[in-house]
């Protein structure tokens, strides 16, 4: 499944802080629909992401109903986005 989306870059300051972009809901229903397929466990669910030209993998996060991008440090500055900024995000689920 592909799709792709924009949100803002928000930064969560956690015992491990890390910056994220929320999924819109109605594509975290599509999402919800395909992850008993590729969940690994504790609802992550294995993706290939996309913002410009940078391209990584990782998993989306469950949080409050919806689903979380996690955005590598790399990821930012390769694309010069910081909090606040908008992304576009294009996800491949199941990696």
């Amino acid at each position: 499944m592909d799709l792709e989306f924009s949100g803002e870059i928000w930064f969560w300051r956690g015992p491990a802080p890390w910056h994220f972009v929320t999924v819109p809901e109605d594509r975290c229903h599509e999402i919800e629909a395909a992850s008993s397929l590729v969940s690994y466990g504790w609802g992550m669910i294995p993706v290939t992401a996309r913002i410009g030209s940078t391209t990584w993998t990782t998993s989306l996060w469950p949080k409050d109903g919806r689903y979380i991008v996690p955005i590598r440090t790399n990821v930012r500055k390769a694309e010069q986005l910081d909090v606040g900024d908008i992304a576009t995000v294009s996800l491949t689920v199941g990696g």
